[in-house]
């Protein structure tokens, strides 16, 4: 991809990456989008009924499931699901973050889902997430300063280093802020004052640390992006764009529905994650709302199909030998469909059928994936979804490289590749 292509989808990409340093953000980021294309907010505590038709979104957390009905649809009209997640995988501050060794001032840590650690090491971090304040309400906050740094060890002190580096979760991941005695208060305190928030009401907290090194383009033709939180901001940024384009293009035969959940990378199994009964209990809502009763849902489910968008893995050039030889998915080659027979991922024939199926009409080229058969294969929240719902379901994604990085690479042209499918695919008769 050279600079004279047109890369519009990439760069507001970007833009949504940047905007969107934990889950909490990137909610509140795609909420505006939706606004501004006419979506209004509804509470999980409000009567629904009179919000039947038209764009509509709930906030959970980090989740956001939004949807749109188009004027006369039926209630048992089937779904048309785009899921996806909005977390990543990072450093997490603990309940009692101050602490510090040997004259330093650091701060404790969690590590959060499958974090290659050297990647964060010797990297300028900042601060964000949410503040949960005394009155029951919640704050988002970030700090985009260098604040934090986890020093690795230098070379004169491990000669062994190249040969293998072996890095304790609990004591070589803790950040470091500052010189002289802990101040047990004194990150919150600083947080707080960036929120603008009086620290005496601040009672809990959910914070993460963010690279600060901003997402950009690589490549001799600038034919790579390379960002934090690829996995899988792409998605929820491809899936909202998507949902926009639904409420503009011809009047849908289905409700095309995005469901963009939290805790995807530690198993989805919370209250916003996939596992949970968020989602199932919207789409009945919003039946019921349209006058439909549980024949209705049964009708709507049944009918109903879901495409899990999630990054997925291009061949390594360094390492070729840990992808299957048969199936080798390239940067600016298009999405890829996910198959694994262990139902790793929900994929079946029908389901590679009806993705390729939209893939064609849209344009878009698409890539086979399946895992070598000695390498363990991931997950998403495509199995857990068909389950839960019994909803079809095919497992998609933008492939890429260093996955689950502090910092991660696709093609420049893949993303708008997956929009452009998905479009199809939520607004195709």
């Amino acid at each position: 991809m050279s600079p004279t292509h047109d890369r519009s989808h990439s760069d507001d990409l970007l833009s949504f990456v940047s905007a969107c340093p934990s889950p909490y953000h990137a909610v509140a980021s795609a909420a505006q989008r939706l606004e501004k294309a006419g979506f209004a907010e509804l509470r999980e505590t409000d009567d629904w009924t009179a919000g039947a038709e038209g764009g509509r979104y709930v906030v959970r957390g980090g989740a956001l499931i939004a949807w749109y009905v188009p004027a006369g649809a039926p209630a048992r009209t089937p779904f048309r699901i785009i899921g996806a997640h909005t977390d990543s995988p990072n450093l997490r501050v603990k309940p009692a973050p101050d602490t510090g060794a040997a004259g330093w001032r650091q701060i404790a840590v969690e590590i959060y889902g499958g974090v290659p650690l050297n990647t964060w090491l010797d990297r300028d971090l900042g601060v964000s997430g949410r503040l949960a304040l005394r009155d029951g309400s919640t704050r988002l906050v970030r700090v985009d300063k260098p604040l934090l740094r986890v020093p690795q060890l230098a070379i004169h002190l491990d000669r062994t280093v190249n040969e293998g580096l072996a890095l304790d979760r609990q004591r070589h991941m803790t950040p470091l802020w500052g010189l002289g005695d802990v101040e047990p208060g004194a990150l919150l305190g600083r947080i707080a004052a960036e929120a603008d928030a009086d620290v005496a009401e601040v009672l809990g907290w959910d914070l993460m640390l963010h690279d600060l090194q901003p997402p950009g383009y690589l490549g001799m033709d600038e034919e790579f992006i390379v960002s934090p939180r690829l996995d899988n901001l792409i998605s929820v940024h491809a899936g909202v764009t998507a949902l926009v384009a639904a409420t503009t293009s011809r009047p849908p035969a289905y409700v095309p529905v995005l469901a963009a959940f939290d805790h995807e990378e530690v198993g989805s199994g919370s209250e916003s994650g996939a596992q949970g009964p968020l989602l199932e209990r919207v789409l009945g809502r919003g039946v019921a709302a349209r006058g439909g009763g549980g024949e209705d849902v049964s009708r709507a489910l049944a009918g109903a199909f879901c495409v899990s968008a999630d990054m997925s893995h291009a061949v390594h050039p360094n390492y070729p030998e840990r992808h299957d030889p048969d199936h080798r998915p390239l940067p600016n080659a298009g999405p890829v469909v996910k198959v694994n027979a262990n139902q790793r991922y929900a994929t079946d024939g029908a389901g590679v059928a009806a993705f390729a199926a939209a893939c064609e009409r849209a344009d878009v080229p698409w890539q086979p994936f399946v895992s070598h058969n000695v390498m363990p294969c991931g997950t998403s929240i495509g199995p857990i979804t068909a389950a839960r719902l019994g909803v079809a379901t095919v497992d998609v994604g933008v492939p890429g490289l260093s996955m689950h990085s502090a910092r991660e690479l696709c093609g420049a042209r893949d993303p708008g590749l997956l929009a452009r499918a998905l479009t199809e695919f939520v607004t195709s008769r």
